[in-house]
């Protein structure tokens, strides 16, 4: 299972995997990716993505999502 953090910002992604890194005791901090929109060329119009393999099933979702919600961003699950 692959959990992705969808962010609005850098400082927000940067944020989220570091607080990521220190609850889940990961041994490093995931790497923020930017997503551009489809479409669109503007620097602005991106998201940034934590991405997260779940190699420890039992990883809370919930607050995984809290976590991108109270950063205005969401959760995807693949």
């Amino acid at each position: 299972m692959r959990h992705v953090l969808v962010l609005p910002d850098r400082d927000a992604a940067e944020e989220v995997a570091a607080e990521l890194a220190e609850r889940l005791g990961l041994p490093e901090e995931p790497r923020p990716v930017r997503d551009a929109l489809a479409g669109e060329d503007d620097a602005e119009d991106a998201q940034w993505l934590v991405v997260l393999e779940d190699t420890a099933p039992g990883w809370d979702v919930a607050a995984l999502a809290a976590l991108a919600e109270a950063h205005d961003g969401w959760l995807e699950r693949d």
